[in-house]
């Protein structure tokens, strides 16, 4: 049986295999997904260097938040979000993936208290267009990203895409060239953005070769999830 830190091992190495592989001149910062993981698991996985965990539900992460104080994590949150729970966001997180609506940014922008200086945000796209799946279109985030860099307490970072799930790495590669291509375009309006968080254990290496700086990685990490449904995990609010 492998272990986290053997793990986190194996997919930094990965993570240097793509981008030498690619040629990629961009640095990778890799999220380790850790929603239904333990404060116990989590605390294993930074004593083995790793400083950067995504989370998914509010409640769920509030709670490791506290047990894990003494810890210098970067927290992320990366699920769908409903309009009660922009607060605690707002003032327990570091960076939110999954903003796709003005309301929610304004939210969010209101809530974060001005000591923590301003919370790092990344616009979720829908690319695949699916209707399970929370993000903004494509022909949407221009406007949603000009009136979100004007609100006083978030910093727009970049893109956050979850693409429906492909059979080959051509597909992936595809798939992830398209958020690319919105990237690409935000910034050629002038928005100066820097993160592209695309890319999780079963694409990463497409996702780096097409310009990933941030990869969201839970079960090549962790294992398999226990399947939870936590009170505040997948509607998003009115």
């Amino acid at each position: 049986m492998t272990t986290l830190s053997e793990n986190l091992a194996t997919i930094q190495q990965q993570i240097t295999a793509a981008q030498t592989r690619f040629q990629a001149a961009q640095t990778v910062t890799l999220c380790a997904v850790s929603k239904t993981q333990s404060a116990e698991v989590i605390r294993a996985a930074y004593a083995a260097g790793q400083t950067v965990f995504g989370e998914n539900y509010v409640q769920e992460a509030l709670q490791k938040q506290a047990d894990l104080e003494d810890c210098a994590i970067a927290w992320h949150f990366i699920g769908p979000i409903q309009s009660n729970k922009t607060q605690p966001i707002a003032r327990h997180f570091d960076w939110v993936h999954s903003v796709d609506r003005l309301k929610i940014a304004q939210r969010l922008s209101d809530a974060r208290p001005p000591e923590r200086g301003p919370l790092n945000i990344c616009l979720q796209v829908n690319i695949s267009e699916e209707q399970s799946k929370s993000g903004a279109s494509g022909d949407e985030l221009l406007e949603l990203a000009l009136n979100i860099k004007q609100l006083p307490n978030l910093q727009l970072r970049g893109l956050m895409a979850i693409p429906a799930p492909c059979h080959t790495f051509e597909e992936q590669r595809d798939q992830f060239r398209q958020v690319r291509a919105l990237f690409d375009h935000l910034n050629a309006q002038g928005l100066q953005l820097d993160t592209l968080s695309i890319g999780m254990s079963n694409d990463f290496a497409a996702a780096i070769a097409e310009g990933a700086t941030l990869v969201r990685i839970g079960t090549a990490i962790f294992g398999a999830r226990v399947r939870v449904t936590p009170s505040d995990s997948a509607t998003k609010g009115p």
